[in-house]
């Protein structure tokens, strides 16, 4: 479908992309693949035809590396011709935030840097989703 030009809408599963789109509350959008760079969030086909939803952390000629907002260490990497779509928006309870705004490129791009300190940063947001949901049954 993407590869027609639809754009295609998907609910987000698992938490590797931690704090930018979360399990059970995130919807993404993805649109085909015109171009993409460093910072986009990617839809990739891994070998065993496994796809990640991941961000794009470095380009080296038709070398890709992915990396989850929400992975401290772990990288995977693939082939221009592997991304099978980019995401151009996150549904978020009913309101549509553009990924590719100005305001979320800069957070995208704080977070790469705070890479150091991410173990911390995701302690307190994994403890806080604990506590929403904790909340949320009472």
């Amino acid at each position: 479908m993407l590869q027609s030009g639809n754009s295609v809408t998907l609910r987000a599963k698992g938490n590797s992309m931690l704090p930018f789109i979360m399990e059970e509350r995130d919807t993404v959008v993805l649109q085909k693949v015109e171009a993409f760079a460093v910072g986009s969030v990617v839809l990739a086909c891994l070998p065993g035809n496994r796809y990640v939803l991941h961000r794009v952390y470095r380009i080296k000629g038709e070398h890709i590396m992915l990396m989850g907002d929400g992975n401290l260490y772990a990288t995977e990497c693939c082939r221009r011709e592997d991304v099978a779509g980019v995401v151009v928006k996150i549904i978020r309870d009913g309101r549509v935030i553009d990924i590719t705004s100005s305001s979320q490129l800069f957070m995208a791009a704080l977070w790469r840097k705070l890479l150091p300190v991410r173990r911390y940063l995701l302690f307190v947001c994994r403890w806080w989703m604990r506590r929403d949901r904790r909340m949320k049954k009472r």
